[in-house]
C-alpha cells in the first residue's frame, strides 16, 4: 500500500513537469509555424493564379536575349537564362575569391603596421583604418568607379606606363602570353608546386618539433612554384608569342582586359574590409602576451621568426572566428555591385526577373547562391580554424 502511494506520488501532471511543457510549447510553435507558412504559401498561389503567371524554373531554357558586359565563360544574347544567371555566379565569385585574398593580406599587414614602434608607420596605418571605416562602402565604390570616367582618358588618348599596357575611362588593357597547348601544363605544373609546398611544410614542422632545426619553406616553396612551370614552359618550346590589344573604333581589341565596373567594385571592397580585418590583426597580435616576444628575442629568433613561429600561431585563435565574418560581408557585400554597372550574380538576377516575371523564383535562386557561398566559407573557415587551433597537454 505505502509503495503504491509512493508510486503515484511521483507521477506528476505533465502541466507540472518543465520538461513535459518544454515540449508541449514546442511542439504547439512549431504548428503555428506551419499553419503560417502554408497560408503565405496558398495566399501566394492563389494570387499568382489569378494574375495568370506562371510559376516553377521553366524560364531558365527560354532565350535571355541580353548581354552582358563581363563573362568568364561564353555567353551571348542567344543563350538562355540559366547560362545568363550561371555568368552572374562566376563573376561573383571572382571578384569575392580575388578579394578576399587581397583583403586578408592587406588587412594583415596594416593591422602590423598599426602596432609598429614608428610613429609614421603606426599613425598612418591608424587614418587609414578610421577613415575607410567611416565611410560607407557604398560611396566608396561611387568614388572608385567615378574616378576612372573623370581622371582617365578615353581610349584614343589612354595612357602607355609600360609597352603593351593602357589604361583608359574603359580599363586597364595590357597583352598577355597568346594561347599555346603549354600553358595547361604550367599550370599543372604549378598546382604541383603548391601541394607539394603543403606536404613540404608539414615535414617541416615535424623535423622542428623533433630537432629544432628551422627549415626556410617559404622560399623554398616560392621557388618551386617559379622553377616547375618554368621547367614546363622550357620543354614545350618555351612560346614567347603575346596576344597586344590593337585599338580598333572606340576601344581595343586584343589582351586583356580589366574594366572599371570590376575594379572599382573590387578597390572598394578590398580596401573597406582590409581596415576591419586590420583591426581584428592587431586585437589578435595583443592577446598574445608579450612576455612570449621577450622569451623569443632571449633565444636569438629574428623578428620575423617571432612574428610567424611565436604569436601569429597563438594570435590565429583570436582572429580566425571575427576574420570569418569578414570573409562573409565582402562576398555579401559585392551585391553592392549593381550600382556601378558590374555584372554580378544580383544585377544578372534583376534583369531576368525584369524580362520574365518571376518575381518569387528569381530572389529564391539569390538567396539560395549567397547562402551556398556563405555556408561554403564558413565550413572551410572552421575546419581551417579547428586545424590550427593550439594542442593544450
Amino acid at each position: 500500500m505505502a509503495s503504491r502511494q509512493h508510486s503515484s506520488s511521483n507521477r506528476t501532471a505533465f502541466w507540472q513537469d518543465p520538461d513535459k511543457r518544454a515540449i508541449v510549447y514546442q511542439v504547439i510553435s512549431l504548428g503555428i509555424v506551419l499553419m503560417v507558412g502554408y497560408y503565405l504559401f496558398s495566399n501566394t498561389m492563389a494570387n499568382l493564379e489569378r494574375q495568370n503567371i506562371a510559376t516553377g524554373f521553366k524560364f531558365l531554357d527560354n532565350e535571355s536575349a541580353f548581354e552582358i558586359g563581363e563573362s568568364m565563360i561564353s555567353y551571348s544574347a542567344a543563350d538562355t537564362y540559366g547560362r545568363a544567371l550561371l555568368v552572374g555566379v562566376l563573376n561573383t565569385l571572382k571578384v569575392s575569391f580575388i578579394g578576399i585574398i587581397i583583403t586578408v593580406i592587406l588587412g594583415t599587414i596594416i593591422g602590423i603596421a598599426r602596432l609598429s614602434s614608428n610613429w609614421l608607420v603606426s599613425r598612418l596605418a591608424a587614418i587609414y583604418i578610421e577613415v575607410l571605416q567611416d565611410i560607407p562602402v557604398l560611396l566608396q565604390l561611387f568614388f572608385w568607379y567615378a574616378l576612372f570616367y573623370q581622371f582617365f582618358p578615353s581610349p584614343r588618348q589612354a595612357l602607355k606606363p609600360l609597352p603593351g599596357v593602357f589604361i583608359s575611362n574603359r580599363g586597364l588593357v595590357f597583352a598577355v602570353p597568346a594561347h599555346h597547348p603549354v600553358h595547361f601544363y604550367m599550370l599543372l605544373m604549378a598546382l604541383a608546386a603548391v601541394v607539394g609546398s603543403y606536404f613540404l611544410r608539414r615535414w617541416a614542422r615535424k623535423r622542428q618539433e623533433e630537432t629544432g632545426k628551422y627549415f626556410p619553406v617559404w622560399r623554398v616553396s616560392l621557388l618551386l612554384v617559379i622553377v616547375l612551370p618554368l621547367i614546363a614552359w622550357i620543354a614545350g618550346g618555351a612560346p614567347t608569342a603575346m596576344n597586344i590589344p590593337v585599338l580598333r573604333g572606340f576601344n581595343f581589341v586584343g589582351g586583356l582586359n580589366i574594366s572599371p565596373e570590376f575594379t572599382a567594385l573590387l578597390m572598394g571592397l578590398v580596401l573597406y574590409t582590409a581596415a576591419f580585418v586590420a583591426e581584428i590583426v592587431r586585437a589578435g597580435i595583443q592577446s598574445v602576451s608579450h612576455g612570449q616576444t621577450e622569451a623569443a628575442m632571449a633565444i636569438g629568433l629574428t623578428p620575423g621568426q617571432i612574428l610567424n613561429l611565436v604569436i601569429l600561431p597563438q594570435a590565429l585563435r583570436v582572429i580566425i572566428p571575427p576574420l570569418t565574418s569578414q570573409m562573409l560581408n565582402l562576398t555579401k557585400n559585392s551585391s553592392l555591385a549593381v550600382a556601378i554597372g558590374f555584372p554580378d550574380f544580383v544585377s544578372v538576377a534583376n534583369t531576368t526577373i525584369n524580362q520574365t516575371g518571376q518575381a518569387i523564383e528569381g530572389i529564391a535562386l539569390i538567396m539560395a547562391v549567397y547562402l551556398i557561398f556563405s555556408l561554403t566559407t564558413s565550413v572551410f573557415m572552421n575546419w581551417y580554424n579547428k586545424k590550427s587551433k593550439l594542442v593544450e597537454r
